[in-house]
Parts: C-alpha cells; sequence; structure tokens
C-alpha cells in the first residue's frame, strides 16, 4: 500500500499562500484559523509557509494531544495555556513574537481553548495559527468566542487554475485564455482541446492534493482511486463522530449524495433518507453539519431571483454537492476512466460538470444558489454580481444542446428581475453573446 503521506515531490501552490504571507508579515490583532474539510492540505500549506517566515516553529497537533498525552487538558486560562505549551515544545533559545510561531493543528479538539484566542493573542508571548477538519462544526456550536477575536479562511481542494499550475501549465497559456473570456473572444481550436484534456483529467482526479501529486507523479488510477475511496471512509467516520442523535442520519445523508446528484434535478429527496420523515426541517443539522466540516456544498433555492440573493431563498429546496469531483467520478464510473476521457455520447457526466462548476464558484467565495420555478423551470447557478448589482444565472451544459436553455431565457425577459446576462458554460469553444446569453467554455467558470 502506497504511503501517501510521503508523496511530497511535487509541490503544490496554493493561492491561500498569499493569505498565509500576509499574515505572517504582519502583526494582527485577531488570530487566523483555516478550516476545510480533511484532507485538502491545510497542515502542510502552513506548515510549509510558516517555516519560511519564523526561525522558531512550534507544531501542536491538538487531536494527538487530546489522545495521548493530554498536555492541553485543563488548560482554561492563558497562564495554563502557555505552561502546557511550554511543556510541549521544551526550552527555545531567544524565542519572540517576532521568531515564533505556534501552529494549533486540529483546534476543535479543544473547544474550550477558541474563546481563549483573543486573550492568547493579547498576551503577546508568541504568534498564532490555527486550523481543523471539522472546524466549522464546533465553531458554530461555540457562542463564547469575543468578537472579532478570530478571522478565518476554508480552504477547498485544488480549484482548475490550481490543477493546471500542478501541471505545470505555464503562467502564458492561463493569461491568454483570460484574456479570450475577458475580451470574449474564442480560444484557438488546439488552446481548447488542450483545456478539455486537462478538464477531463480534473473530473477523474479532483482537487484533493494527494490524488493531483498522484496523479502528476504518473501513479495508476486504480491507486488515485484506492486513495479517494480511504478519503471518502475518513469524511464517512468524521460523521459518525457526530453526537448520537443525528450521526446515523448524517451518514445516511452523505452516502445517498452521489445518487441524488444522477437525478435530473438533483435536489435532496428527503423520502429517501427516511420514508416516514420526508420533512426538510428533520434534517437542518445534518445538512449544516455536512456543509460546515466542508464534505458537501449547499446550494439554496431562489423562488425570485433578484439581487441581494439570500433575501429569497428556499431551505425546503435545496442541493449538496461532494466537495470534491474526483471523489464523485470515483463512485459513478470506478476505474472506467473512458467514461470521462472518451467524451461517449451515451455517458452523461452533467452531474461531474455541476460538482466542477459548484467547487469552482464556492472556491472563489460565491455562495451557492440556483433558480427553481414551476412555471419558468430550473437554473443551476445564481451568482450575486456586486459590480452590478444584479443576479447572473449559470447554466451547465455537458452535451451538445447547449444553445437550448429556456429557463435563463425567461429570466432575461422577466423587467422585474433586472438581470443583465447569462451565461452558458459548455463543451463549446465558442464565445459569443446572443440575446443577452454568453456562451463560455466550461473551463472560464475559473474567471468568473
Amino acid at each position: 500500500m502506497i504511503n501517501y503521506h510521503k508523496i511530497m515531490s511535487v509541490r503544490l501552490k496554493r493561492k491561500i499562500e498569499t493569505v498565509l504571507e500576509n499574515y505572517y508579515t504582519k502583526d494582527p490583532e485577531k488570530i487566523l484559523l483555516i478550516d476545510g474539510a480533511r484532507q485538502t492540505g491545510k497542515s502542510f500549506i502552513i506548515r510549509e509557509t510558516a517555516r519560511r517566515y519564523f526561525l522558531n516553529y512550534i507544531e501542536i497537533n491538538l487531536f494527538e494531544d487530546r489522545h495521548g498525552a493530554g498536555i492541553f487538558a485543563g488548560a482554561d486560562t492563558v497562564d495554563k495555556f502557555d505552561m502546557a505549551v511550554s511543556l510541549f515544545a521544551g526550552k527555545l533559545d531567544n524565542a519572540t513574537r517576532e521568531n515564533t510561531i505556534v501552529f494549533l493543528d486540529e483546534i476543535q479538539e479543544y473547544p474550550e481553548l477558541l474563546p481563549l484566542l483573543k486573550f492568547i493573542n493579547m498576551k503577546g508571548k508568541y504568534r498564532y495559527i490555527g486550523s481543523g477538519s471539522a472546524l466549522g462544526v464546533e465553531l458554530s456550536k461555540t457562542s463564547s468566542i469575543p468578537m472579532g477575536s478570530i478571522m478565518i479562511e476554508r480552504l477547498y481542494p485544488l480549484d482548475f487554475e490550481e490543477f493546471l499550475w500542478a501541471e505545470g501549465v505555464s503562467e502564458d497559456i492561463i493569461s491568454h485564455i483570460r484574456k479570450c473570456h475577458e475580451k470574449e473572444e474564442s480560444p484557438e481550436e488546439n488552446v481548447h482541446e488542450v483545456m478539455m484534456r486537462y478538464l477531463r483529467s480534473y473530473l477523474i482526479t479532483g482537487g484533493l492534493p494527494e490524488a493531483v501529486r498522484l496523479h502528476v507523479e504518473g501513479h495508476t488510477v486504480a491507486e488515485i482511486r484506492s486513495l479517494q475511496s480511504e478519503i471518502r471512509s475518513f469524511y464517512a467516520s468524521d460523521c459518525a463522530k457526530y453526537d448520537s442523535n443525528h450521526r446515523l442520519q448524517i451518514m445516511r445523508v452523505y452516502n445517498l449524495l452521489p445518487s441524488f446528484m444522477e437525478q435530473k434535478k438533483k435536489r435532496v429527496v428527503y423520502k429517501e433518507i427516511n420514508p416516514r420523515s420526508a420533512r426538510s426541517d428533520k434534517y437542518m443539522e445534518e445538512f449544516d453539519y455536512l456543509t460546515s466540516a466542508g464534505v458537501a456544498l449547499a446550494v439554496q433555492a431562489v423562488t425570485n431571483p433578484v439581487f441581494p440573493l439570500l433575501e429569497s431563498t428556499s431551505k425546503n429546496l435545496i442541493k449538496l454537492y461532494l466537495n470534491d469531483v474526483g471523489l464523485l467520478s470515483a463512485i459513478l464510473f470506478g476505474l472506467n476512466v473512458n467514461a470521462v476521457s472518451g467524451d461517449i455520447k451515451s455517458i452523461n457526466l452533467g452531474a461531474l460538470y455541476e460538482t466542477f462548476v459548484a467547487m469552482e464558484l464556492s472556491a472563489h467565495k460565491h455562495p451557492l444558489f440556483y433558480y427553481d420555478n414551476r412555471s419558468k423551470g430550473e437554473v443551476d447557478f445564481l451568482v450575486n454580481d456586486y459590480d452590478s448589482l444584479s443576479v447572473l444565472p449559470v447554466e451547465v451544459k455537458s452535451g451538445r444542446d447547449y444553445q437550448i436553455h429556456s429557463s435563463i431565457s425567461n429570466m432575461l425577459k422577466d423587467d422585474a428581475y433586472g438581470i443583465r446576462k447569462g451565461i452558458v458554460l459548455s463543451n463549446s469553444p465558442e464565445v459569443r453573446r446572443k440575446g443577452g446569453v454568453l456562451y463560455l467554455p466550461v473551463y472560464d467558470v475559473m474567471f468568473i
């Protein structure tokens, strides 16, 4: 069996490095916490970057401490916390706030530390940074965190541009495609074909760092699928750690996500979770857990597509996408990558394309919404356009019928919505506007 944690020869450039570097070079009033699902690379990227900026680097894995020595058990005051750090780190010569950083990994294992962070930082003995694989869940349950004491950044799997960096695609090529997007010009046919090959590789591999490393280093699809299976097991086991009243339902919902994505409307079907309790309000805590833990991406329904979208959401109709398209393709197609890379007409890749777009929009910090109206139809995604203070509808087409989009057309015709344009993403290289609709190659979502 491959020791995935030792596969480090390929360095993956991540956009969050800019956030981390800005944090290291200033003396902030808040402590930075990196949130996100397991296996998204939080610990690695903090460890690698912090060592470049500080003479003394102290890494404390609080999961291992809680289940081992318990040095931080009972550290409910700043003085007790400082003593625990000293016990853990041992003697440090000439350690100051300017040259020493303490990385608190898996900080959610000690929830009592979260309210202390403001005062730990104010005392100023060292600099601090934290991360957690289920941090979002714990933060949602902790009401005593002092306001303004922490700042939170979520780390997602590699987005498509980061994947292109890992593949060695030059900045010149990415810049050229970006300029084509900005000028609304079609890329050259050969450039488009190359980009589609990379996209199909991404649909198979996904953006989880270890899977990307295996792919770039030339490991087999079987090895990548084995890793993806392990990660899904990790996520399922994390679900089982939640409180006893909800853990079974959480696992049930998580395991059903691929089947929901294969349905035409791709919505959560409550009666499939439990035929005796087919009401949305019965599962809000389960949905909140999966999204807070970062293992699912929630898309809320909007019945009135006007800016800002949050004001007209419906909790009854919700979509839940897996957090990584590689995990979904592994479940749907297994080792038969020709189903994805072979462009087989009989294979519907709609679920993969939509998951890819959901990942991209989430990584670019867009809250996820979709339009649902019985008479006017459904649009896959809606985005708040803060420049025009209007809504941008986005439709995803995996087949050759990409010019059929009655729902977007109906929205554009309704003056009450104030929608200026809609976007259709497809396999076609053609970039053009027609009747308020902008047609783009599907990979152009990385520029939205």
